[in-house]
């Protein structure tokens, strides 16, 4: 499928691995102009070469923070004009209710729900102005299903939820679209990180405890960077401008809700 968006430009946050990858990648295949954010300038920049050698299009490596305000400044003065924005951070360690204090739930804010608002309030205008925009934020099944074990994503994501729930809303109208990807377990380096967690606290191996979670999905697996990517570029393209404010969960069928 032709996705219509050949000629555009777009950022995408944490883009080195991962879903974000996947994301960039799937733009990148469409004729999409990547602006690549990461933290690791290494690990980014070769991410971006192998974008762009790939699929032929101009892939920018900027190597910053997003959450912070001068990550956020690098990466929209490279991404000035911008057509999409893929919004994604790491997420913020799992724990129990008692491990926490305001600190932690501050940084969780920064990072999962202030920044990417940040970044949507910086686009938005111009999308605006020339009537067409995309934006994607990439979130979590936790905001449909909250996980027990990772109250600091529950509550920003749920926040941001909120944020777009009305913003997408208002702008519509304009031509521009903004929607949620809620992804479950993928292959990635957060999953290995939940799953060594519970590794080291129930004393069995990491292949014991991904097939464990794997069996609590019905699709019986993890998901891919290149299937989540996949329906970033669908969200993003000519074709999606009647999806508007939804949460998309792309969990295998884990979470067991009708909303």
């Amino acid at each position: 499928m032709d996705l219509g968006i050949w000629d555009k430009k777009a950022i995408v946050c944490a883009g080195s691995k991962g879903l974000g990858r996947g994301c960039a990648e799937a733009l990148a295949e469409a004729g999409v102009e990547i602006v690549l954010n990461a933290r690791s300038a290494d690990v980014l920049e070769a991410t971006a070469r192998e974008i762009a050698g790939k699929y032929g299009v101009k892939v920018t490596p900027v190597a910053a923070d997003i959450t912070t305000e001068d990550g956020r400044k690098a990466v929209l003065a490279a991404g000035e004009g911008a057509d999409i924005l893929v919004n994604n951070a790491g997420g913020p360690p799992p724990g129990l209710w008692s491990d926490w204090n305001r600190d932690d739930f501050i940084k969780a804010l920064d990072a999962n729900m202030l920044a990417p608002i940040a970044m949507m309030q910086a686009v938005l205008p111009t999308m605006i102005d020339r009537g067409w925009g995309r934006i994607v934020n990439i979130t979590s099944q936790s905001v449909k299903a909250p996980i027990a074990q990772l109250g600091l994503s529950n509550s920003a994501r749920s926040g941001l939820t909120g944020f777009v729930a009305g913003t997408s809303r208002q702008v519509a109208g304009y031509g521009v679209t903004i929607n949620n990807m809620l992804p479950g377990i993928h292959a990635t380096d957060r999953a290995i990180s939940l799953d060594s967690g519970v590794m080291k606290a129930e004393g069995i191996s990491m292949e014991e405890a991904q097939a464990r979670r794997a069996k609590t999905i019905p699709a019986g697996r993890y998901g891919t960077s290149t299937e989540f990517g996949s329906m970033c570029a669908f969200l993003c393209s000519q074709h999606a401008g009647f999806i508007v404010g939804q949460n998309i969960s792309l969990d295998g069928g884990a979470a067991n809700i009708s909303v």
